[in-house]
């Protein structure tokens, strides 16, 4: 196979990627096809998961297509979500996304069109979802089919738990990765936190929230409130490793959230697990001393001999001695009323090891000035 991806048995591999992609999408969707045959007692549930398992690993939007189009027999409904899914991580890789022609994403769309009058409504509402994320029109050929079927069903019943693959966190995971969040990440990602049901959004859903506000610096107060909230709704199912998590775009993004018990929920987390996870207890810490809001009470644990020592025998010993010299240093500038414990001198480690590279370069720059006087 191209893609190093193992081929099931009797599974053809797919053509080279440069093979006439435009007329071969074409030829499957032709009348009369074997497209249409999408059941089949005989074929076994292995063959099935292995055809979602290519889907989910296929390079391209060719090769997408091409294991839709060559495997009819072992095609069901649910692989078309896995299809547009990973369509769209494909479209929204870096730095590259790869090429895509219009006549694949057109077989791609004659494809669902021609089966989806046999989906489930789980099925058609999780197509439509994506469709609509990934860009394509809304008045264009395959939403207003998805549309139509929806209609047929009316009036529409909760999707039932057939197929895990795309429910709930995963339809916010999908906005995240849309390469349209790029033009319209507010949008995309409200709507969807909104359309989402409580018991969708689970830890892992909004940690992934979470570092994504994070790593690009997206100071939005309704999604940085949505993640307090949950925080303070369920702190008795979290555990402090998703907890520093969750705070980290706060910390980051200097967001104090307007949630009252944000802070008095965080100390009980600290007080309650911080001998348990050492470095996510510190972390925690770093958050909040980007936002000036250190509790006294957990900088008495941390900076207590029973937690330096216990500290000093994990393998995570320097990076955490490392982060109390720098909340050790946070403390005397910032809480001059402070009369608790502190590190002490002996546990104390530079924050910075080597020099940082401008420095390295000035000193150089100065040293070569020296020489060149004398």
């Amino acid at each position: 196979s191209c893609c190093g991806a193992r081929v099931p048995p009797s599974v053809p591999p797919p053509p080279p990627e440069g093979g006439g992609g435009g007329r071969e999408g074409a030829s499957w969707g032709r009348p009369g096809s074997r497209l249409g045959a999408t059941t089949n007692p005989r074929i076994s549930a292995g063959h099935v998961q292995g055809l979602q398992r290519l889907l989910e690993q296929a390079k391209s939007p060719g090769e997408l297509l091409r294991w839709l189009g060559q495997n009819p027999t072992k095609v069901r409904a649910h692989h078309y979500p896995v299809a547009l899914r990973r369509l769209g991580q494909l479209l929204g890789s870096q730095p590259r996304p790869p090429p895509v022609e219009q006549a694949t994403l057109q077989d791609l769309s004659q494809l669902i069109i021609r089966n989806c009058p046999s989906f489930d409504i789980h099925t058609i509402h999780v197509c439509l979802h994506l469709a609509v994320l990934l860009g394509f029109p809304s008045d264009g050929p395959l939403v207003c089919a998805l549309e139509q079927e929806r209609r047929f069903r009316l009036p529409p019943k909760p999707p039932p738990p057939l197929q895990p693959v795309l429910r709930g966190g995963q339809r916010l995971e999908a906005a995240l990765s849309c390469p349209r969040f790029l033009r319209y990440p507010r949008q995309n990602l409200i709507s969807s936190l909104a359309d989402a049901r409580p018991e969708e959004l689970t830890p892992h859903v909004m940690v992934l929230l979470a570092q994504h506000l994070a790593r690009h610096r997206l100071r939005e107060p309704q999604l940085l409130e949505a993640i307090a909230h949950f925080l303070v709704v369920q702190e008795a199912q979290l555990s402090s490793k998703v907890v520093q998590k969750l705070v980290l775009p706060f910390g980051r993004l200097n967001y104090l959230p307007l949630e009252q018990q944000f802070m008095p929920c965080l100390e009980r987390i600290l007080a309650r697990e911080a001998g348990v996870a050492p470095l996510a207890t510190v972390n925690i810490l770093m958050s909040l001393c980007q936002l000036r809001c250190l509790p006294f009470r957990a900088l008495h644990f941390v900076f207590s001999p029973g937690f330096i020592n216990h500290v000093s025998g994990t393998p995570h010993a320097l990076i955490v001695r490392r982060y109390l010299s720098l909340l050790d240093a946070a403390v005397e500038l910032e809480l001059p009323g402070y009369r608790g414990p502190r590190l002490p001198r002996r546990q104390q480690v530079p924050i910075f090891p080597q020099p940082l590279i401008t420095d390295r370069a000035r000193c150089n720059c100065w040293g070569r000035r020296n020489t060149a006087r004398t």
